[in-house]
């Protein structure tokens, strides 16, 4: 029956990121650099928020777009963080995670033949979603500019069949974002565009050298946020994200959420208020045992002698591969595993235009990213001694 299947499913593949990870996660004294998963337990206050759901029996369906406490808390949390300013009552969505909301998003806006530039190298998690929509994924390269997807790089990309542009910022697989200049820039010249944005900043709380902007706080009337809590309070599996857009845009997208999901679990909304209320700055303590890490990371590959830009968010490093292993970036992370049992993500899972990198998550413990480093060193040592032979 296999014949029968959606051409455009045949079509797509499982994310790079996940390939590799189920590659090599079998293999005895693995250290692995590859998920975005936070290494901190959701706080203890949120998981009793969860628990206490559950005793009192909140387990039925909540309105569609979720409680309104929990899209108040949303709104309050988003105006205070970011100066973003939506009404719970029609401009804010809870859906079953980020990855959810983009998926809602794009089936909303995009048709047949529509155009959705975004930057490379880029999170692999929107590309299938486009192409299972008929839409035509457009990549502009960013290497060249510190993996700053600015205006000027865009334009020459725009046609008439342009939909949308993807903001992912602060960026996975980068870690880098843009500033408030650059933003600004982008809006002004887009209000008078026909053109989506859909800014996804999930990684918002987690910035190190700048407090987010979000590009919605210039031009709201075109902006589609997306935003959660896998990330800032390490809730990955609960999966609660937000949408956030004017109301003559999310009343469309309710209905695509209506019939995909009828609502987020209403245990992990009652978790996700607690988050947003009581630990709106949970993700402080976070920020800065990261912000230790990244200077920590940053060191280490520097003296490495590997070319690196340092992120401004998330908890990433995106490396270009040393020149003398000649190798492709998956060739590259297999050997890394074979002789030094250090897994780190391929860049080619993040488009083309990640050729010739890899990236390394350091959501993990100081004692695990020097092991890990002091293996990965020690591996360019021995490629490079083979190379001079």
């Amino acid at each position: 029956m296999e014949h029968l299947i959606n051409q455009r499913v045949k079509n797509i593949e499982i994310s790079g990121i996940r390939k590799f990870f189920n590659l090599v996660s079998h293999m005895d004294d693995l250290i692995s650099f590859t998920i975005g998963q936070p290494d901190f337990p959701t706080p203890e206050h949120v998981k009793m928020a969860g628990i206490e759901a559950i005793k009192k029996d909140f387990t039925s369906y909540t309105h569609n777009a979720g409680t309104i406490e929990l899209r108040k808390a949303a709104c309050d949390f988003v105006e205070k963080k970011y100066d973003l300013h939506y009404k719970p009552e029609s401009e804010v969505i809870v859906t079953m995670g980020a990855s959810e909301a983009i998926d809602i998003a794009f089936r909303t806006i995009l048709s047949e033949g529509a155009e959705v530039i975004l930057p490379g190298p880029i999170y692999p998690g929107y590309e299938p979603i486009i192409r299972m929509m008929g839409a035509v994924p457009v990549h502009v390269d960013t290497q060249e500019n510190h993996f700053r997807f600015t205006l000027e790089l865009i334009k020459p990309y725009i046609t008439d069949k342009t939909r949308c542009i993807v903001l992912p910022y602060p960026s996975n697989p980068t870690g880098v974002s843009l500033s408030e200049e650059e933003l600004r820039e982008m809006a002004a010249f887009f209000r008078e565009k026909d053109i989506f944005i859909l800014a996804d900043e999930i990684y918002s709380e987690l910035t190190f050298d700048q407090p987010h902007k979000s590009i919605a706080s210039f031009i709201k009337e075109k902006t589609i946020v997306i935003n959660g809590l896998s990330k800032s309070h390490s809730m990955t599996g609960w999966r609660i994200g937000f949408l956030f857009a004017p109301e003559n845009i999310t009343r469309h997208i309710l209905k695509v959420h209506q019939y995909n999901v009828s609502c987020a679990n209403s245990i992990a909304q009652k978790a996700a208020y607690e988050a947003l209320t009581t630990g709106m700055d949970d993700a402080i303590t976070m920020r800065k045992e990261y912000l230790a890490r990244r200077e920590y990371v940053y060191r280490r590959l520097i003296s490495m002698g590997l070319a690196v830009v340092k992120p401004d968010g998330a908890f990433y490093f995106f490396i270009k591969i040393p020149d003398f292993i000649p190798l492709n970036s998956f060739d590259f992370a297999l050997l890394l595993v074979k002789k030094s049992k250090v897994a780190v993500v391929p860049g080619s899972a993040f488009s083309d235009y990640g050729e010739g990198y890899f990236r390394l998550s350091f959501a993990c413990s100081m004692e695990t990213l020097k092991l890990g480093l002091d293996r990965i060193e020690q591996f360019l040592q021995d490629e490079k001694k083979i190379t001079l032979t």
